[in-house]
């Protein structure tokens, strides 16, 4: 039985402009342990699919359908008491900003011990001594002082690895990671990625990572799902999804990334590749595939027929008319 299970998901906004269907018909699943990765553009319904998990959308003008279960059991019928258990202790979230994330005129001690106390019962002491067990863990030196200090006194990196600790001073067994990485510069991007994967490999906590970037999904997740206009249009392991991309618009984010070393003949660097036109507007019925109006290889079938998703080789599904299976060749 997996961890999470999420069948059919669909988020949809009303707006003054029509219902915004910012997810539509996503299924996924986590196992204990597991780190599964989330990816594609902005807008694309990857922190939206984070937020209903722990049924954080406002509603209305929210409303969500398709079945959620953590644990095997449907999330949907919990109490919102019973939800305010489960949030912060059995399912734990970093959000992107951790500025917002964190009270300015709390110290941080304080703010970690109150999401101990709440789900422990643990005492005032209990809970100070286990947040400053967790400033440790997250590797914040002197963590007997910086429990005493507010947001404001530490630096970026060191805000953030205190979201993480306490996201996980209740021992989550999940823990969704929202962009923890956007706003830090690659040295600490890289630190956080390291101290999330030893406290994972250490505690067993399964973690879902929403990115848009390509080199922290290889460098972290073991198994990836590609988002595009609220839709799953790729799913596979990692490494087979970098070394045999089958859908055009994961190709097109391959292409896009920066290559050390890339450029021209005569020695001038290569221009990056870039998936041309916008995404579409998910007020409006979209007939076909989605990605037809900027995918290089669409055919006339492809703006008549939603393709489905489909398994293209083992454990590698895509949602593309023409993607190849495991005897073809990719373009990419």
């Amino acid at each position: 039985m997996a961890l999470l299970d999420v069948t059919d998901l669909q988020v949809h906004f009303q707006t003054d402009r029509g219902v915004n269907r910012a997810v539509d018909g996503l299924s996924f699943s986590i196992d204990q342990g597991e780190a599964l990765a989330i990816v594609g553009e902005s807008g694309c319904g990857k922190s939206v699919t984070s937020m209903s998990v722990l049924r954080l959308l406002p509603m209305p003008p929210g409303r969500i359908a398709g079945d959620i279960r953590f644990r095997g059991e449907s999330l949907a019928n919990r109490s919102e008491r019973e939800m305010r258990r489960l949030r912060g202790g059995e399912i734990s979230m970093i959000f992107q900003e951790p500025m917002s994330s964190l009270n300015p005129v709390y110290t941080i001690g304080r703010q970690i011990g109150e999401s101990v106390r709440l789900h422990t019962g643990a005492s005032q002491r209990e809970a100070r001594e286990r947040a400053i067990e967790m400033l440790g863990l997250v590797g914040i030196p002197s963590p007997e002082k910086r429990v005493d200090e507010y947001p404001h006194q530490l630096s970026g990196g060191m805000r953030q690895r205190v979201i993480i600790a306490m996201a996980l001073a209740c021992d989550p067994a999940l823990l969704i990671a929202d962009e923890p990485t956007t706003a830090l510069d690659v040295t600490i991007q890289a630190q956080i990625l390291d101290l999330l994967r030893d406290l994972r490999e250490r505690t067993g906590t399964a973690i879902l990572l929403i990115t848009h970037d390509l080199g922290v999904v290889a460098e972290f997740a073991e198994r990836v799902l590609v988002m595009y206009a609220g839709r799953k249009v790729e799913e596979a392991s990692v490494a087979d999804i970098f070394a045999r991309p089958r859908h055009p618009y994961t190709q097109g984010l391959m292409n896009a990334v920066p290559k050390l070393g890339r450029a021209r003949r005569d020695g001038t660097p290569e221009k990056l590749s870039e998936i041309p036109g916008r995404v579409p507007d998910l007020t409006q019925d979209i007939p076909g595939c989605v990605f037809a109006p900027r995918c290089p290889r669409a055919e006339a079938v492809c703006s008549r027929i939603d393709p489905a998703l489909e398994q293209k080789a083992k454990g590698h599904f895509a949602a593309c008319h023409f993607a190849p299976r495991e005897t073809e060749k990719t373009d990419a």
